[in-house]
């Protein structure tokens, strides 16, 4: 099992998201991506943001940072409406249905404001599956191990078309 609901229950989040939270994390990130291109010589760069992941990947897409190529996230945390209608590269949401984080809201205003921003996208809806499905599937649960297969051919195939070749 990938994910073990009784390690889970000892998590402190309040103190992990403290921690790992926009603020404390958000300029780290942006730092490491401005280096793969300016230090390191990569051409082309993508991130991808699964669940707290999510944010940092719009922010790296946002207009004018010229830091990521492409984006894909999966049941995003802690995303905003500002963070989705400044995205400027082609952008992958990977989105389970039942999602307390990434709202039936912020699902109708990415999928409203997103076709509009002249950005490749690519939406992808998981019935039956909830948040976290991409990265803590239960392996003996035949519908979320689908899940988390295609979620992961999905976010290879997308960077496949996205990053080389352009």
């Amino acid at each position: 099992m990938i994910f073990d609901p009784e390690k889970f229950k000892n998590l402190d989040l309040q103190s992990f998201m403290q921690r790992n939270g926009k603020e404390a994390r958000g300029p780290a990130v942006h730092d490491f991506a401005r280096k793969l291109k300016t230090e390191m010589g990569f051409k082309k760069v993508g991130a991808v943001g699964y669940c707290w992941g999510g944010w940092a990947a719009f922010q790296l897409g946002g207009k004018g940072k010229n830091l990521v190529d492409a984006i894909s996230v999966a049941h995003p945390t802690f995303l905003t409406k500002e963070e989705i209608d400044d995205v400027a590269v082609p952008v992958q949401i990977l989105a389970p249905e039942t999602d307390p984080r990434f709202t039936p809201e912020l699902k109708e205003h990415a999928n409203r404001v997103i076709p509009t921003l002249g950005v490749e996208y690519d939406y992808q809806y998981f019935p039956g599956l909830a948040h976290g499905f991409s990265c803590r599937a239960d392996e003996n649960d035949e519908k979320e191990k689908r899940g988390l297969e295609r979620a992961k051919n999905a976010v290879s195939g997308w960077f496949g078309q996205m990053l080389q070749g352009r």
